[in-house]
């Protein structure tokens, strides 16, 4: 019998993994995101479980005995093609990332890599996938195109507000009003988590272009895939393009295409996309001649602009060339009483989805909000009452203690500067690490009796403690 998933989850994921100490590191990192997290250890009990369980993503590991991590793509891809599956592998090459594309993965992470951008990749991907699901045709054909990697096409990104009385954000929407009909690029600067890309998207929705709104993360993609993933390529381009890849120009042929932390991208792609935008045309990896594409562009970065040219790490013309109208997005900390009104907002969208009756947020919560210094900006507002709402269940009011949760690990006080969590700097490597060398800790050094309390063998010990060793972790 399939096994829904509980209504106080965003959704749930299938990890698969051949290692039990990753497997539980994951499964916390995600379930402390709201997400409902089932693991298995290989890709023949994933085959199982995907028959007999409903999941919303699959984040798989590459190697891993009997069947290896190509070969869940290709079951996913054939059996559960709307079933969206991220790839992780310690094998970092542009061949293995293509392959993995080719097997129908939507996104790729080498290892090691930062905790939290697992989890927002993960996110991301679910967001996406019921983006596209709410624009499918009603006879429920699903919608014209493949997910590439760290992008999402929201079709024509109906009723996307950008909430705010600030007279800041007032401005700010008068000007994209005015801007959205018109083809001219915008470059929107601000502090990660400001809602760039929401603005991107109201932009788009104004705009009344029919194509689709396609966003691309370059700071996500391996330097190797960059231009891949802009600009498409064909099938012997390389080794490994087995097929013909459309890249995210010729996916917004007709939209918008948002550029999401364009200053990452390497300074030699960057001459290349000046010249598409110059153009008018986009050349794909192999191709022998260009093809003109109508695609309107909105840059975002996070970075300061003026420094990343001044280092030569951005190009001053392509900036020029992006940014006709530049926008800049106040942090939260700047929009006074707008910290309420969007708390409120989001307390409304997440009591909605969880099915929960009204719900209100006491006026001392209220007040830590309006004090506290937000680093993370909306995102961080959104996620803590995303909590709230959660861990106040059917009460109809939420209290700080909703928020500022005592067994939560990564719980600050509200107190008018709420610090960044200390493992978003952690990778899982490390986390690894720490597990392994406590385990032989409570078993005073018996490499046996700390293998068997992971899941693990004592060979695998062995040569976890030789790597260590090597690197200068431990004497």
């Amino acid at each position: 019998m399939p096994v829904s998933p509980s209504k106080d989850v965003i959704a749930r994921v299938l990890f698969v993994d051949d290692e039990l100490p990753l497997r539980d590191v994951v499964s916390r990192i995600l379930s402390r995101r709201g997400l409902d997290v089932v693991t298995a250890g290989d890709a023949v009990s994933a085959v199982e479980m995907l028959r007999d369980q409903p999941f919303d993503l699959v984040l798989t590991d590459f190697q891993m005995p009997d069947m290896d991590g190509f070969q869940l793509l290709a079951h996913v891809r054939e059996h559960y093609p709307d079933l969206p599956a991220i790839m992780m592998t310690g094998q970092s090459s542009v061949q293995h990332a293509v392959q993995a594309m080719a097997n129908g993965a939507v996104d790729y992470l080498p290892k090691p890599f930062a905790v939290d951008a697992l989890a927002e990749r993960v996110l991301g991907q679910i967001r996406a996938q019921r983006e596209q699901a709410a624009t499918r045709p009603a006879d429920g054909a699903p919608s014209a195109g493949k997910a590439a990697p760290s992008k999402a096409a929201s079709g024509q990104a109906k009723g996307v507000e950008f909430v705010g009385e600030d007279q800041t954000v007032v401005r700010l929407r008068a000007l994209a009003d005015q801007v959205a009909p018109s083809l001219a690029p915008l470059f929107i600067q601000g502090e990660s988590g400001t809602g760039k890309e929401v603005m991107a998207k109201y932009v788009h929705a104004h705009s009344g272009r029919r194509g689709p709104f396609v966003a691309i993360n370059c700071a996500n993609l391996p330097r190797e895939l960059v231009e891949s993933a802009l600009f498409g390529h064909r099938k012997g381009a390389f080794t490994g393009a087995t097929a013909d890849h459309r890249g995210v120009f010729e996916e917004a042929d007709g939209g918008t295409l948002l550029l999401d932390e364009v200053t990452e991208v390497d300074p030699a792609v960057q001459a290349k996309l000046l010249r598409v935008l110059q153009e008018g045309e986009v050349q794909p990896v192999g191709a022998s001649r260009p093809r003109s594409i109508d695609v309107r562009v909105v840059a975002t970065t996070n970075r300061d602009v003026g420094q990343a040219i001044a280092d030569g790490s951005f190009r001053e013309d392509l900036y020029h060339r992006l940014s006709v109208f530049p926008l800049s997005l106040p942090p939260l900390r700047a929009r006074g009483r707008d910290v309420a009104l969007l708390a409120e907002r989001f307390v409304e969208k997440y009591r909605a989805l969880y099915g929960y009756g009204p719900k209100t947020l006491a006026p001392a919560l209220v007040e830590q909000f309006l004090a506290a210094d937000w680093p993370g900006n909306v995102r961080q507002l959104e996620n803590m009452v995303h909590r709230g709402v959660v861990l106040s269940a059917e009460r109809p009011v939420i209290e700080t203690g909703d928020v500022s949760h005592a067994f939560l690990a990564d719980a600050a006080p509200i107190d008018g500067g709420l610090a960044p969590r200390s493992l978003a700097l952690t990778t899982l490597d490390e986390m690894e690490r720490a597990m392994i060398l406590q385990a032989l800790t409570e078993t005073e050094g018996n490499q046996q009796q700390a293998a068997d309390r992971l899941g693990i063998s004592d060979r695998t010990i062995r040569n976890k403690l030789k790597k260590y060793r090597e690197e200068g972790h431990i004497d």
